[in-house]
């Protein structure tokens, strides 16, 4: 096990008396969900490392440089970062907008990946920033989503994962990985976990902000293991307490009464629902918790009401509908716009689609008849019969038989809409 001297702050307190701090060779996933802040945990760490004189490596693929810099303030000094922009020609297209950039901070420590789609092209300049300076420095992978949708497939970004992660781990770094839950699948996630030493879940309920760790090697407390709420305040510092008891249910021991009841076994479940027993017993016992689509697949396994093990009342699934249960409905993502089903329930509809900031499509959403589209979070512009509109959170479209040609997020977030189909 790693000595208190191998020990590294990730810059928030209460974080580190939860997890036991980061360890050198520390490979951290972070699955996130839309809305929980992520990017001030990452900027809590970056603070960290400059106040400890240490380098970072920030590896971008889901934001601009300008945003980047907004999100991070004040650099004390350029010497100890690096910026490796995969962004501007990947999702940022080579948009004039974002060259802009390079027009006024021309600097070495500002690097533009051309081809960042090449995948070889991108190691290649990747590893000749790793051998051109000394070992011990911190990095930040800002997006293996973003990976995942320029390079076309979960295989390519789990193999650069698995061919990078020892690699920085026998550096004696530590390295943060974004990862969007919704956006993969369970076998991926599940892959990465196995590789990594530390996974950490960053998600919502009931509007509240919730943490706990998925994997944390080398370290024997099982508190961090435990759903704990964590709050931001407006100097965007984070707090950690543990959850109360109202926002969490201990499913485990729940599922296991269920399995054992109708004489099915560890494995006979873990088959049924594609994971390994080994995750079931860890769910069982309390020290995990599983992602919605497994936990319905694991309730359709058991033959049983998801209601039953939660403990709830059928009348609160009539009317209440969850942003966690909407975003584990995906219906697509292309291009940049994802797409997630609300309900559906007879000719009336609901979807919410999220579109990535910089980034514009021709993706027509897919349902027909009258629609009605909301902004709810975001400015974009959409251009319907060759006129573009410019619309703001609270804005509308009423479309009848108009379909939009263009979708565009011009800003630094990501911008929401709610479409309900009539």
């Amino acid at each position: 096990m790693p000595t208190t001297m191998s020990k590294i702050s990730s810059g928030i307190n209460e974080l580190d008396k939860l997890i036991d701090s980061l360890y050198v060779g520390d490979n951290v996933v972070w699955e996130v969900e839309a809305g929980t802040s992520s990017e001030l945990f990452t900027r809590h760490f970056i603070v960290q490392s400059f106040s400890e004189n240490q380098d970072i490596i920030y590896v971008s693929f889901n934001k601009s440089p300008h945003s980047i810099f907004q999100q991070i303030g004040e650099i004390p000094s350029k010497e100890n970062f690096i910026l490796l922009d995969c962004f501007t020609s990947g999702k940022g297209k080579n948009d004039k907008a974002f060259l802009k950039f390079y027009e006024k901070n021309a600097s070495d420590h500002v690097i533009k990946v051309d081809r960042p789609d090449d995948i070889n092209h991108f190691t290649s300049i990747f590893n000749s920033i790793e051998y051109g300076n000394n070992a011990g420095k911190r990095y930040i992978f800002d997006s293996l989503t973003g990976m995942q949708d320029l390079w076309g497939d979960e295989n390519s970004t789990y193999k650069f994962f698995t061919y990078m992660c020892p690699r920085l781990y026998d550096l004696g770094t530590v390295a943060y990985w974004i990862l969007e839950k919704e956006a993969h699948s369970r076998v991926f996630k599940a892959n990465l976990r196995h590789v990594t030493q530390v996974v950490l879940d960053l998600y919502i309920r009931k509007d509240k902000l919730f943490m706990k760790s998925l994997k944390l090697e080398g370290r024997p407390s099982r508190e961090a293991f435990k759903p704990h709420q964590y709050e931001i305040d407006e100097k965007r510092n984070i707090s950690v307490s543990s959850a109360k008891r109202e926002y969490f249910i201990d499913i485990g021991p729940r599922i296991k009464e269920t399995r054992t009841r109708i004489g099915m076994s560890q494995k006979e479940l873990a088959d049924r629902v594609d994971l390994t027993p080994s995750f079931i017993s860890q769910l069982e016992s309390n020290q995990i918790s599983p992602s919605l689509s497994s936990f319905m697949q694991i309730c359709d396994a058991l033959n049983v009401n998801p209601t039953a093990i939660l403990g709830e009342k059928k009348t609160d699934e009539r009317w209440s509908i969850r942003r966690e249960r909407v975003l584990s409905n995906m219906i697509f993502n292309e291009n940049g716009l994802k797409g997630f089903n609300i309900l559906k329930d007879g000719a009336m509809s609901g979807s919410l689609f999220v579109l990535e900031p910089y980034t514009q499509t021709g993706k027509v959403i897919p349902e027909k008849g009258k629609r009605l589209v909301y902004v709810l979070k975001g400015a974009i512009t959409v251009a319907i019969n060759g006129k573009e509109e410019k619309l703001s959170p609270g804005d509308s479209l009423y479309l009848k038989d108009e379909t939009a040609s263009l979708w565009k997020n011009e800003g630094g977030d990501k911008a929401e809409l709610l479409s309900l189909c009539f």
